[in-house]
């Protein structure tokens, strides 16, 4: 398992509170759905470094 670094964010309430529930709807914490979305997001602008391919959801 790739080794995580911990970062502190400051997001706006209603912006974070969408992605609790969407978290919730998904079975994910937010910070799992935080990550899957910077994954996918990476992903669809060809900038997703190579030795992170896999799909953050096997973990």
């Amino acid at each position: 398992m790739a080794a995580k670094k911990p970062f502190a964010l400051r997001i706006d309430e209603n912006l974070m509170k969408a992605v609790e529930k969407w978290a919730e709807d998904e079975f994910r914490s937010a910070n799992g759905q935080l990550e899957w979305i910077i994954h996918e997001a990476l992903k669809k602008s060809g900038r997703l470094p190579s030795q992170i391919k896999k799909d953050p959801e096997s973990e």
